[in-house]
């Protein structure tokens, strides 16, 4: 079984970018707080790369920052590649499955971009409904 659960910080805006077939992903770090403290009596951290793919990728992109409080639900992924200078790279890296938003842009004053549409709805009368 490979299952992770994590709550933590970003530590810098998440960045998105979108594959060749228009796929979207996006890529942040979550500072996640040790259980213990060390020697010194301090909490240390984890610093955790996280990827999200499609429709969670661009609202993952919307609303969260640095700073931001997020959990992430996904599987611990590990690759290879070779770096240009010809050395052998490692990445590990959490594939989220599920982000739950716990502190946003929104919750810190953030302000909608001026061409972000905002639907308004319309009052429905509702002497017509059967309940």
């Amino acid at each position: 079984m490979n299952k992770v659960i994590l709550i933590g910080n970003l530590t810098k805006d998440p960045e998105i970018s979108t594959t060749t077939n228009g796929v979207s992903v996006c890529r942040f770090a979550l500072a996640v707080t040790r259980r213990y403290t060390n020697a010194s009596g301090e909490r240390e951290a984890d610093f955790i790369n996280v990827v999200v793919w499609r429709a969670l990728a661009e609202n993952c992109h919307k609303f969260l920052k640095k700073g931001s409080k997020a959990a992430v639900v996904g599987t611990l992924q590990s690759r290879a590649y070779d770096a240009p200078d010809g050395s052998k790279r490692y990445v590990t890296e959490v594939v989220a499955e599920e982000v739950e938003f716990i502190s946003t842009k929104n919750s810190d004053g953030f302000e909608p971009k001026k061409d972000e549409e905002v639907t308004k709805l319309e009052p429905i009368d509702d002497t017509d409904l059967p309940f």
